[in-house]
């Protein structure tokens, strides 16, 4: 079995306003071509990602539509109970619908938020129950991301390597935007 955590941006830090932004379909573009890759390859069985607004919910948006295709589960974990309840409205209803299409959800603390503990911890297990990493990430660009690239950075220098980690970047989001004009362009 080959589990994938998939994590990256929050929508504010990529500047994307609203479900129809341009740069969300070219992210989603992505994230499909990546994800269908795997499964065509026979090396993914669960997608596992967080909640977050940005590249996890579009995670969980294209895993959803490539589970209509391929056999494929899609796990939704949030690091503490109440996950979303400082949000606005909106935002709590998108989450609750993907929370109820997902073929696993839970959090990794029973309790509300507390401190920082909990997003380590959540980190570790995201960690400690998946075989790779893929993360929309530019280093070059950093974001809240920075923590969980960090931490399988820090693994692979301790001298571990079966650990994969992927990246799609600003130059590869770049590239995607030009497949999918290409792709999509009516002659």
């Amino acid at each position: 079995m080959q589990r994938i955590w998939v994590t990256g941006y929050r929508n504010y830090e990529l500047g994307t306003f609203g479900d129809k932004d341009p740069k969300i379909t070219v992210i989603k573009y992505a994230i499909k071509n990546y994800l269908r890759q795997l499964l065509e390859d026979g090396q993914l069985d669960w997608v596992i990602t967080g909640g977050q607004l940005g590249v996890e919910q579009w995670t969980v948006e294209t895993a959803l539509e490539l589970r209509a295709e391929y056999d494929l589960r899609v796990a939704m974990m949030v690091p503490y109970m109440n996950f979303s309840s400082r949000w606005s409205e909106g935002n709590q209803l998108k989450f609750q619908e993907l929370r109820d299409q997902v073929d696993f959800f839970a959090p990794t603390s029973r309790e509300d938020y507390r401190n920082g503990g909990q997003l380590r911890a959540y980190q570790h297990f995201m960690f400690d129950h998946t075989d790779r990493a893929m993360m929309v990430y530019d280093p070059e660009h950093p974001g809240k991301t920075r923590f969980d690239y960090d931490m399988v950075k820090q693994y692979e220098d301790d001298g571990n390597d079966d650990y994969p980690l992927d990246l799609i970047d600003m130059y590869d989001l770049e590239d995607a935007a030009n497949e999918y004009e290409e792709s999509h362009r009516k002659w």
